[in-house]
C-alpha cells in the first residue's frame, strides 16, 4: 500500500485540515494518491498551489490527484480543467469519511464534488487531537467568516460562521493535556466570533475562561488571530487576570488609514486598535503583539500608507505578516482604482523593514530577562510571548525550562 501525499498551501488552520484528511484517508484505505489543500488568500497563493500541482504530477506520475481547499472551493473549475487533475473536492466535503470512502475506489461519475459552502450550519469539523509539535497543540474552535471584507474571497471558501461547542473543545483539551501537551492554541477563521451561533450567544471570552477553569492542568493557552474591535469584556478580564492564558496576541488590522479601513469594510477605525493595544498592554506589561497589515491597497496613497507605517510604532507591534496586494477576482477591491505594482512591493518592503526594527529592538529588551520557555525541539522553545530562544545545550523537547537571557543572534533569543 501506498500512502497518500498530502500538500498543505495557507494558513494553520489549512494544515489543521490537513492532518485530519491524512487520518480520514487512512481510515478509508485511500492509496496512491497525492492531495494538495489550496489556499485563496491572494492570486500569488492559488499561482503556487498550480505550479504545486504541476510539479507533483510530474514526480508523481501514476498517482490520483485530487484538489481541495479554499481555491479549489472558490474556482472549482480552474483546477478542474488542468490536465494534471483527477479530482476537485471542497471545503465541506474534504472533511467528510464519506468523501474518502469514495475516493479510495475509482473516483465514479463526480471529478468535481464542490457544494454551495454557505448553506454548511454544521459546528464540528473533523476533531483530530495532537496536531503540532510534540510540544503545542492546535484545537479548532471555529469555522468560515461572516463579515464582507472587501479584498477577501475567503469567506466563498469558507463560508459562515460555525463554532465548536465549549463541551466539545474542553473535552478534547483534557484530552491533550493527558497526552503530555503543555500548550494548546485556539485557532479559527474569524476567532472572535466564536458563539454567536450557540445557544445564549457566548463569547469567546467566555470559552477561554471555561477552558482555564475546567482544564486547570493545562499550563499555557493561546489564542491565534483576533479581531480587536471584537474583543469581549470576558476576555479583557483574562489578559488582566489569567497567567497561564499567554500574553501574544496576533491583531487583524490591514491598515493604518480610516479611508482605507472603510474602503476595506473593516469594522474599527486607526484609534480603535492603538486604543486596543494600549489597553491590552496596560492590563498585561508583558504583553507583545502581532499583526497582518496590507500594503498597496488600491488608492492607498503615499500619506495614507504612512499611516500604516507609523501604526507599527502607535501599536507598538513586534511580528508583522505583510501582504503585498493582490486583486481577487470577484472582490469589490478587485473593481477599485489599483495601485502601481513596483509601489506595491516598495512599501511592502518599507513595512517589513519597520518589522524587522521593531522585532530587534524586542530582542535586545529581553537581555538579562528570565523566561518561561516551551521546547519545540532539543535547542530551540518559544516564550510565552512566541519569541524564538536558541539553546546550545540540549533540552527536553516538550518540557517548559526556565532561562536567563544572555543575547540574541539570527532573529532569536540565546539562552
Amino acid at each position: 500500500m501506498t500512502a497518500p501525499v498530502f500538500s498543505n498551501h495557507g494558513c494553520r488552520l489549512n494544515a489543521y485540515e490537513t492532518k485530519a484528511m491524512e487520518e480520514l484517508a487512512t481510515q478509508a484505505g485511500v492509496e496512491n494518491a497525492v492531495v494538495v489543500n489550496t489556499c485563496a488568500v491572494t492570486a500569488e497563493a492559488v499561482r503556487k498551489a498550480r505550479q504545486d500541482i504541476r510539479k507533483l504530477r510530474r514526480t508523481h506520475p501514476d498517482a490520483k490527484l485530487i484538489v481541495t481547499g479554499c481555491a479549489a472551493q472558490t474556482e472549482p473549475d480552474t483546477f478542474a480543467n488542468m490536465d494534471e487533475v483527477d479530482a476537485v473536492i471542497g471545503n465541506t466535503e474534504k472533511m467528510q469519511a464519506s468523501t474518502w470512502a469514495g475516493l479510495a475506489g475509482d473516483f465514479g461519475t463526480e471529478p468535481v464534488q464542490v457544494d454551495d459552502i454557505m448553506s454548511v450550519t454544521e459546528t464540528a469539523g473533523h476533531l483530530i487531537d495532537g496536531f503540532g509539535t510534540r510540544s503545542r497543540a492546535y484545537v479548532q474552535v471555529q469555522n468560515g467568516c461572516d463579515h464582507r471584507c472587501t479584498f477577501c474571497i475567503i469567506p466563498y471558501g469558507r463560508g459562515n460562521s460555525r463554532s465548536v461547542p465549549a463541551g466539545v473543545v474542553v473535552d478534547q483539551i483534557k484530552r491533550l493535556v493527558d497526552r503530555g501537551f503543555n500548550e494548546v492554541v485556539l485557532t479559527g477563521v474569524d476567532l472572535t466570533s466564536w458563539g454567536a451561533d450557540l445557544p445564549g450567544a457566548p463569547q469567546l471570552g467566555d470559552l477561554v475562561m471555561r477552558i482555564l477553569k475546567l482544564v486547570p492542568d493545562l499550563p499555557r493557552l493561546r489564542i491565534s488571530s483576533i479581531d480587536s474591535i471584537e474583543v469581549d469584556a470576558a476576555l479583557m478580564r483574562a489578559i488582566a487576570t489569567e497567567p497561564r492564558l499567554m500574553p501574544h496576541l496576533h491583531l487583524s488590522l490591514q491598515h493604518g488609514d480610516d479611508l482605507i479601513l472603510k474602503r476595506m469594510k473593516r469594522r474599527h477605525l486607526r484609534d480603535d486598535a492603538i486604543r486596543f493595544a494600549q489597553e491590552a498592554r496596560k492590563l498585561r506589561p508583558d504583553m507583545t503583539f502581532g499583526a497582518d497589515i496590507i500594503a498597496g491597497f488600491p488608492t492607498e496613497t503615499e500619506a495614507m500608507f504612512d499611516n500604516s507605517l507609523k501604526l507599527v510604532e502607535d501599536c507598538d507591534l513586534t511580528w508583522l505578516h505583510v501582504f503585498p496586494y493582490s486583486p481577487r477576482p470577484g472582490t469589490p477591491a478587485a473593481r477599485m482604482p489599483q495601485v502601481n505594482g513596483t509601489a506595491i512591493k516598495e512599501r511592502a518592503a518599507r513595512l517589513r523593514a519597520a518589522g524587522d526594527k521593531q522585532v530587534a529592538e524586542h530582542l535586545a529588551a529581553q537581555h538579562g530577562k528570565t523566561h518561561h520557555i516551551l521546547m519545540e525541539n532539543p535547542h530551540m522553545g518559544r516564550t510565552e510571548q512566541f519569541t524564538e530562544v536558541a539553546f546550545d545545550t540540549p533540552q527536553p523537547e516538550g518540557h517548559i525550562v526556565t532561562a536567563r537571557i544572555s543575547g540574541a543572534r539570527n532573529g532569536q533569543l540565546v539562552a
